[in-house]
Protein backbone atom coordinates (compact mmCIF):
# COMPACT_ATOMS: atom_id res chain seq x y z
CA UNK A 1 0.00 0.00 0.00
CA UNK A 2 1.05 3.59 -0.93
CA UNK A 3 1.73 5.82 1.67
CA UNK A 4 0.30 9.00 2.29
CA UNK A 5 1.94 12.27 0.88
CA UNK A 6 1.36 14.93 3.62
CA UNK A 7 2.38 18.64 2.37
CA UNK A 8 4.17 20.48 5.23
CA UNK A 9 4.42 24.18 5.53
CA UNK A 10 7.80 25.87 6.50
CA UNK A 11 8.79 29.08 8.46
CA UNK A 12 9.38 31.75 6.44
CA UNK A 13 12.27 34.36 7.72
CA UNK A 14 10.92 37.45 6.23
CA UNK A 15 10.03 35.90 3.38
CA UNK A 16 13.48 34.96 2.24
CA UNK A 17 14.43 31.90 3.96
CA UNK A 18 11.81 28.68 4.16
CA UNK A 19 13.20 27.01 7.63
CA UNK A 20 12.06 23.55 9.24
CA UNK A 21 12.58 21.60 12.56
CA UNK A 22 13.61 18.21 11.84
CA UNK A 23 10.97 17.38 14.03
CA UNK A 24 7.97 17.71 11.87
CA UNK A 25 9.31 15.56 9.63
CA UNK A 26 10.52 12.63 11.52
CA UNK A 27 7.31 12.72 13.65
CA UNK A 28 5.67 12.23 9.62
CA UNK A 29 8.12 9.27 9.16
CA UNK A 30 7.13 7.49 12.12
CA UNK A 31 3.64 8.09 11.29
CA UNK A 32 4.07 6.36 7.98
CA UNK A 33 3.39 9.38 5.51
CA UNK A 34 5.64 10.99 3.28
CA UNK A 35 6.44 14.71 3.97
CA UNK A 36 6.51 16.89 1.34
CA UNK A 37 7.94 21.07 2.13
CA UNK A 38 5.55 23.42 0.56
CA UNK A 39 7.52 26.87 -0.35
CA UNK A 40 5.59 30.48 -0.11
CA UNK A 41 4.72 32.10 -3.60
CA UNK A 42 2.69 29.46 -4.99
CA UNK A 43 -0.75 30.50 -4.40
CA UNK A 44 -1.78 30.81 -8.05
CA UNK A 45 -1.00 27.19 -8.02
CA UNK A 46 -2.92 26.03 -4.65
CA UNK A 47 -5.78 24.01 -6.08
CA UNK A 48 -3.37 21.63 -7.80
CA UNK A 49 -1.05 21.11 -4.68
CA UNK A 50 -4.28 20.48 -3.14
CA UNK A 51 -5.10 17.22 -5.48
CA UNK A 52 -1.38 16.28 -5.18
CA UNK A 53 -1.36 15.83 -1.22
CA UNK A 54 -3.05 13.62 0.75
CA UNK A 55 -2.83 15.67 4.29
CA UNK A 56 -1.86 18.83 5.14
CA UNK A 57 0.55 19.47 7.88
CA UNK A 58 0.00 23.49 9.26
CA UNK A 59 3.61 23.69 11.38
CA UNK A 60 4.82 26.63 13.76
CA UNK A 61 6.65 29.69 13.33
CA UNK A 62 6.09 34.04 13.76
CA UNK A 63 2.88 35.84 14.15
CA UNK A 64 0.20 36.51 11.93
CA UNK A 65 -0.82 39.51 9.94
CA UNK A 66 -3.45 41.09 11.83
CA UNK A 67 -5.20 42.82 9.42
CA UNK A 68 -6.34 39.44 7.92
CA UNK A 69 -8.86 39.41 11.18
CA UNK A 70 -9.65 43.36 11.17
CA UNK A 71 -7.10 44.38 13.40
CA UNK A 72 -4.14 46.70 13.47
CA UNK A 73 -0.86 45.29 14.81
CA UNK A 74 -0.59 45.24 18.66
CA UNK A 75 2.90 46.53 20.36
CA UNK A 76 3.81 43.07 21.40
CA UNK A 77 3.61 41.57 18.03
CA UNK A 78 6.28 39.83 16.54
CA UNK A 79 7.97 38.70 13.04
CA UNK A 80 4.98 38.11 10.49
CA UNK A 81 5.87 36.46 7.00
CA UNK A 82 3.45 38.12 4.65
CA UNK A 83 4.61 35.12 1.85
CA UNK A 84 2.42 32.86 4.56
CA UNK A 85 -0.09 34.64 5.66
CA UNK A 86 -0.98 34.86 1.68
CA UNK A 87 -0.67 31.13 0.77
CA UNK A 88 -1.55 28.96 3.69
CA UNK A 89 -4.95 30.36 3.94
CA UNK A 90 -6.01 29.57 0.40
CA UNK A 91 -4.28 26.05 0.66
CA UNK A 92 -6.33 25.73 4.02
CA UNK A 93 -9.44 26.51 1.99
CA UNK A 94 -8.75 24.33 -1.13
CA UNK A 95 -7.88 21.38 1.10
CA UNK A 96 -11.20 21.41 3.14
CA UNK A 97 -13.08 21.64 -0.20
CA UNK A 98 -11.65 18.04 -0.65
CA UNK A 99 -12.69 16.80 2.92
CA UNK A 100 -8.70 16.07 2.91
CA UNK A 101 -6.89 16.05 6.63
CA UNK A 102 -5.21 18.98 8.45
CA UNK A 103 -3.84 18.71 11.28
CA UNK A 104 -2.50 22.66 12.53
CA UNK A 105 0.17 22.94 15.31
CA UNK A 106 0.63 26.31 16.97
CA UNK A 107 0.69 29.09 14.41
CA UNK A 108 -1.33 26.59 12.61
CA UNK A 109 -3.98 26.13 14.81
CA UNK A 110 -4.50 30.54 14.83
CA UNK A 111 -4.22 30.14 11.17
CA UNK A 112 -6.71 27.46 10.37
CA UNK A 113 -8.78 29.39 12.57
CA UNK A 114 -8.24 32.96 11.05
CA UNK A 115 -8.84 31.19 7.13
CA UNK A 116 -12.56 30.54 8.22
CA UNK A 117 -13.11 33.91 9.66
CA UNK A 118 -11.93 33.44 13.56
CA UNK A 119 -9.72 35.96 15.21
CA UNK A 120 -6.89 35.49 17.61
CA UNK A 121 -5.70 37.19 20.56
CA UNK A 122 -2.13 39.00 19.37
CA UNK A 123 -0.59 38.92 22.65
CA UNK A 124 -2.55 36.65 25.07
CA UNK A 125 -0.83 38.37 28.30
CA UNK A 126 -1.81 41.59 27.34
CA UNK A 127 -5.52 41.01 26.15
CA UNK A 128 -6.64 37.88 27.73
CA UNK A 129 -8.89 38.97 30.89
CA UNK A 130 -7.46 36.37 33.14
CA UNK A 131 -4.78 36.35 34.67
CA UNK A 132 -2.45 33.24 32.90
CA UNK A 133 -0.02 30.60 33.24
CA UNK A 134 3.40 30.67 31.57
CA UNK A 135 2.81 29.52 27.69
CA UNK A 136 6.21 30.08 26.69
CA UNK A 137 8.08 27.53 29.10
CA UNK A 138 11.95 27.77 29.98
CA UNK A 139 12.38 24.03 29.47
CA UNK A 140 13.43 21.87 26.76
CA UNK A 141 10.74 20.93 23.94
CA UNK A 142 10.22 17.42 25.28
CA UNK A 143 9.01 18.73 28.82
CA UNK A 144 5.65 18.70 29.51
CA UNK A 145 4.43 21.61 31.26
CA UNK A 146 1.47 22.45 32.05
CA UNK A 147 -2.57 20.93 31.49
CA UNK A 148 -4.60 20.25 28.96
CA UNK A 149 -8.87 19.56 29.15
CA UNK A 150 -10.29 17.66 26.20
CA UNK A 151 -13.95 17.59 25.51
CA UNK A 152 -15.60 14.45 25.99
CA UNK A 153 -16.39 12.98 22.58
CA UNK A 154 -14.36 15.28 20.94
CA UNK A 155 -11.47 14.04 18.11
CA UNK A 156 -9.01 15.27 20.71
CA UNK A 157 -10.14 12.71 23.28
CA UNK A 158 -10.44 10.26 21.30
CA UNK A 159 -6.57 10.61 20.37
CA UNK A 160 -5.48 11.02 23.70
CA UNK A 161 -7.46 8.23 25.07
CA UNK A 162 -8.08 10.56 28.13
CA UNK A 163 -9.57 14.66 28.89
CA UNK A 164 -6.99 15.04 30.57
CA UNK A 165 -3.21 15.40 29.54
CA UNK A 166 0.00 17.74 29.45
CA UNK A 167 1.40 19.48 26.61
CA UNK A 168 4.55 21.61 25.77
CA UNK A 169 4.33 25.48 25.10
CA UNK A 170 5.67 28.22 22.75
CA UNK A 171 3.20 31.06 22.14
CA UNK A 172 2.05 34.46 22.90
CA UNK A 173 -0.92 34.42 20.24
CA UNK A 174 -3.67 32.34 20.58
CA UNK A 175 -7.11 31.45 19.03
CA UNK A 176 -10.36 33.77 20.21
CA UNK A 177 -13.80 33.52 18.64
CA UNK A 178 -14.39 29.60 16.49
CA UNK A 179 -15.93 29.88 13.59
CA UNK A 180 -18.22 27.30 12.43
CA UNK A 181 -17.43 24.52 11.52
CA UNK A 182 -15.34 24.72 13.83
CA UNK A 183 -15.17 24.05 17.60
CA UNK A 184 -12.86 24.47 21.07
CA UNK A 185 -11.57 20.96 21.83
CA UNK A 186 -9.13 21.81 24.35
CA UNK A 187 -8.35 24.32 26.91
CA UNK A 188 -5.78 25.07 29.63
CA UNK A 189 -6.59 25.68 32.87
CA UNK A 190 -6.36 29.97 32.40
CA UNK A 191 -9.11 29.40 29.34
CA UNK A 192 -6.51 29.65 26.84
CA UNK A 193 -7.77 27.46 23.73
CA UNK A 194 -5.13 25.09 23.19
CA UNK A 195 -7.32 23.01 20.60
CA UNK A 196 -9.67 23.25 17.82
CA UNK A 197 -11.32 20.35 15.39
CA UNK A 198 -14.14 20.64 12.69
CA UNK A 199 -17.65 19.02 12.97
CA UNK A 200 -17.70 18.91 9.17
CA UNK A 201 -15.02 17.27 8.32
CA UNK A 202 -13.42 13.57 9.28
CA UNK A 203 -10.31 14.99 10.34
CA UNK A 204 -9.56 18.79 11.14
CA UNK A 205 -7.48 19.05 14.34
CA UNK A 206 -5.89 22.26 15.78
CA UNK A 207 -3.41 22.06 18.52
CA UNK A 208 -1.73 25.11 20.56
CA UNK A 209 1.25 23.05 21.67
CA UNK A 210 4.15 21.26 19.30
CA UNK A 211 3.30 17.21 19.62
CA UNK A 212 5.67 16.98 16.82
CA UNK A 213 8.46 17.95 19.40
CA UNK A 214 6.90 15.02 22.20
CA UNK A 215 6.18 12.43 19.25
CA UNK A 216 9.93 11.81 18.32
CA UNK A 217 10.64 11.80 21.85
CA UNK A 218 8.20 8.91 22.76
CA UNK A 219 5.20 10.99 23.94
CA UNK A 220 2.38 8.45 23.42
CA UNK A 221 -0.70 10.97 23.42
CA UNK A 222 1.85 13.09 20.70
CA UNK A 223 2.42 10.18 18.69
CA UNK A 224 -1.35 8.66 18.27
CA UNK A 225 -1.91 12.02 17.09
CA UNK A 226 0.17 11.71 13.89
CA UNK A 227 -0.63 8.14 13.80
CA UNK A 228 -4.38 9.02 13.34
CA UNK A 229 -3.70 11.76 11.24
CA UNK A 230 -1.53 10.08 9.03
CA UNK A 231 -3.78 6.97 9.05
CA UNK A 232 -6.52 9.33 7.88
CA UNK A 233 -5.23 10.70 5.32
Amino acid sequence: MNKPIIGVTSHVELDSKHTLSNDYIQAVIEARGIPIILPIGVNEDVSQIATKIDGLLLTGGGDIDPTLFGEEPHPNLGTISPGRDSVEPALIREVLTSNKPILAICRGIQILNIALGGDMYQDIYDQHETKLLQHSQKATKSHLSHFVKAKEGSLLASIAENTEFKVNTYHHQSVRHVPYPLEVSGVASDGIIEAIESTGHPFVLGVQWHPECLAVNGDEVSKRIFTRFVESC
